[in-house]
This record gives C-alpha cells, sequence and structure tokens, in this order.
C-alpha cells in the first residue's frame, strides 16, 4: 500500500501509468512492456472484455463481438448512461470506463508491486464548451475512477502537466507555450521558467484533436466510394434527392461506429440501395455496416492520413476491407485541404491563451508540442504563425503529460484543476 497517487492519463486514443521513482517519473508497463495503452476495448460474444491491443487484435481477426474506441470522447453526455447490449449484456459506457480503470489499476499494481488507492488523473481545460457539461464530465469519470476500486481520485489540465515534465526545454526566465494535440481535444498552457519552478500563467482549450482530422479526412476522402454526395431517385416520380449524410456523419466519428450496427440502419441503407443512381457505391456502405467493418475503415482512414501527413508519394486509404482493391487517393495537398478549417479555430485558441496570460507573441522563447495530433503538420505551421519568435520543440508526444501527473502527485503545490 502507499499513498502515493497513481498517476494515470487516461486519454482518447492511449492511456499511460506512472509513479515517481525518486525524483523522476516511472512509467509503468501497462501493455506488455509497453508504457502506452491503447485506449479501446473489445466484448466478444462470450468471454471477458480484452482492452489495448488485444481489443484492436480482435476486431482485426474477425472475432464476433463489438469493438469500442474514443470513449472519452462521450464524457458528460447522455450517450455515456445509456445501456446498450455488449457482450451478451446491457451496460453503460460508464461501466465500460470504470473497467477499462480497473485493469490499468491492476496492471500498474502488478508492475510496481505496490497498491494505490487514489489517483492523479489528467483532463482536458476543457471537456465541453459548456460548463455544465464540462462539470458533468469530470464528475462521469470521477465515478469511474471509485467504480475502478481508487478511494479518490484528483485531476490536474493536461497541458499544465505537459508544462512541469517539459520545461526543461525552455530557458530560465522564459515564457513557453505547451500546445497540446490530443485525440479528442486541444489545450494549451502558457507557462514561465524561474529558479527551476514552472510557473503557469494561462491555460485554455477546445474541444478539436485527432478524431476530429480523422472525421474531416474520411468525409472528403472515404466516404464518397460509399455514396457520399450521390443522389436517390424518388420511386414514384423518379425526382432525385441528395444521399442523406448522417449515416456517413457517424461512419466517419470513432465513438458512434459502433452504434450503426443495428437492423434499423441496414433497412436505412438497403432502402438507399435500391433508390440509388450509384447503386454500386451504395451497396459498399451496406457491406461496411452488415459486415461491421466500420472501425477497420477508420483504421485505413488514420493509416492513410499519417502517410500523407509524412508526404508519402502515392500515399492512400487502403478501403480493401470494403472491396477487394478499392482505395482512396490522398496526398499532402488534398490532406491540407481536409484539414484547413481547423487552421483558423487552432490559431484563435493559442491567440486566447496568451491573451489570457497577458503575453504579446513575440514574447514567447519556445512553443512545446504534445499529443500524438501535434505531429500534423498544421500544428506546428499555426504554432510558428502564433509565436514568429519561438523556438518549436517536440516532446515525448505520447508521454510527457503522464510524466508531469507523476511528478505534480509528489508535489502538493502543483496546481490542480
Amino acid at each position: 500500500m502507499t499513498d502515493l497517487p497513481l498517476a494515470i492519463d487516461f486519454g482518447t486514443s492511449n492511456s499511460a501509468a506512472a509513479i515517481l521513482d525518486g525524483a523522476a517519473p516511472r512509467r509503468l508497463p501497462v501493455e506488455g512492456a509497453a508504457d502506452t495503452l491503447p485506449t479501446a476495448v473489445f466484448f466478444p460474444l462470450d468471454g471477458p472484455m480484452r482492452i489495448g491491443s488485444a481489443a484492436a487484435e480482435a476486431l482485426i481477426e474477425g472475432d464476433e463481438g463489438r469493438y469500442m474506441r474514443a470513449l472519452k470522447s462521450v464524457l458528460g453526455t447522455p450517450l455515456f448512461h445509456e445501456q446498450r447490449l455488449l457482450g451478451g449484456r446491457r451496460r453503460t459506457l460508464a461501466l465500460v470506463v470504470a473497467a477499462f480503470l480497473r485493469e490499468v489499476k491492476a496492471r500498474a499494481e502488478a508492475a510496481s508491486g505496490l497498491r494505490f488507492e487514489t489517483a492523479l488523473s489528467g483532463r482536458p481545460v476543457r471537456f465541453h464548451p459548456d460548463p455544465a457539461r464540462d462539470a458533468r464530465a469530470e464528475e462521469d469519470l470521477r465515478a469511474c475512477y471509485l467504480a475502478a476500486g481508487f478511494r479518490d481520485v484528483a485531476f490536474m489540465y493536461e497541458p499544465e502537466a505537459a508544462a512541469l515534465a517539459a520545461h526543461g526545454l525552455g530557458r530560465a526566465g522564459e515564457v513557453g507555450l505547451v500546445v497540446d494535440i490530443g485525440g479528442g481535444t486541444s489545450d494549451f498552457s502558457a507557462f514561465r521558467v524561474e529558479g527551476g519552478q514552472v510557473s503557469i500563467l494561462a491555460s485554455h482549450g477546445v474541444r478539436l484533436g485527432g478524431t476530429d482530422f480523422d472525421h474531416a479526412v474520411s468525409m472528403t476522402h472515404a466516404m464518397p466510394l460509399l455514396g457520399l454526395h450521390g443522389e436517390l431517385r424518388e420511386p414514384m416520380s423518379g425526382a432525385l434527392r441528395p444521399v442523406p449524410n448522417a449515416t456517413y456523419v457517424e461512419l466517419s466519428t470513432w465513438a458512434t461506429i459502433p452504434f450503426l450496427y443495428t437492423r434499423e440502419t441496414e433497412r436505412l441503407v438497403e432502402g438507399m440501395v435500391k433508390e440509388a443512381v450509384d447503386p454500386a457505391a451504395m451497396e459498399r456502405l451496406a457491406r461496411v455496416i452488415r459486415d461491421q467493418r466500420g472501425h477497420e475503415l477508420a483504421f485505413a482512414v488514420e493509416a492513410g492520413k499519417i502517410a500523407a501527413n509524412g508526404g508519402a508519394e502515392g500515399a492512400v486509404i487502403d478501403m480493401a476491407c470494403v472491396e477487394r482493391a478499392l482505395a482512396a487517393p490522398i496526398s499532402p495537398a488534398s490532406l491540407d485541404t481536409s484539414l484547413e478549417g481547423f487552421r483558423g479555430e487552432l490559431r484563435a485558441a493559442m491567440d486566447e491563451t496568451l491573451r489570457l496570460a497577458g503575453i504579446a507573441p513575440g514574447e514567447v522563447g519556445s512553443v512545446i508540442l504534445v499529443g500524438g495530433s501535434s505531429l500534423m503538420t498544421l500544428v506546428s505551421q499555426e504554432a510558428e504563425a502564433a509565436c514568429p519568435a519561438a523556438r518549436i520543440e517536440r516532446s515525448d508526444a505520447f508521454g510527457s503529460i503522464v510524466d508531469g501527473l507523476a511528478l505534480a502527485a509528489a508535489a502538493p503545490a502543483a496546481r490542480a484543476a
């Protein structure tokens, strides 16, 4: 048993746990020998829930069951408390998240030889723009930690934790800006390093992240091959009308994919196949719903996005899971066009953080990029534009937050949310 809280970064895409070992954070292996765990679950028709890579493997191998990812995105929404049939039982997503955190706790205890009663958890500056829904999201997550076996949990803003871990990238007395682009949110903290201590000047956040990037890429590149932007012909009059986009929106959103697999959706799409001007494309959509290929398609979109962002020549979104040899070309230029609409929001959020801190853009000496989605080219470009005199530094994309949480867990004076 220990009085030291377990630091947990419960992320939209990946999670991690750490403790302080002497004066340094020590990340705990929670996925075999790895210290990051995909935030994903799989409920087989019969048997226990699988998490992390085991969940993805079950999906890829075609096991019958329900795969779920981006659970953090539905905190604070009614969907989080609705009962769904998962693994042969009716469960809420709240119970699913609690079970995931319970397993993280068990793995951390096994790796450390300690038992943890309390946790220090990261949280975005804003789960949601609406204050009431934001407060509900934190209470939802708190309840999940308690249901997972923790006696108490405290929260800290994720970019502030990243600032604690990454302050060595700054210089004494200068102002730094953490730009933390995660799976579901973008968070920012302006800070100053003085006397080896980090002073947080202001924090800000918006509900925008890597899953939104994936959604945009899917809608512009993959979904048109499944009939999006096509037309339907009225059976009696022959009049044409646009294909409705609601099903495509849900199929392009990680958190809502599992809820499309209903007989009601199948009937809706079957009707569109009969009326489609391009029935072959619409039949692909029917196949994705009928064979529950939505997550495989989402993984393919994500891989194509990453390849194009890296400048790969001839990159494609491999849609062979839908139809043999089917692929959607994606280039750095087409990727940039897909994501262009996010630039203004990212830039405005950085500007607002500096305004709240009372700092002029030219005073920022370093911008520290954190989070897996910070690797997107548009993020560094907007950071350079927002802070023209700053050095662009890359911290550990997947470990900075949990490292900072571990440091804060042993320092009561650290600022918590």
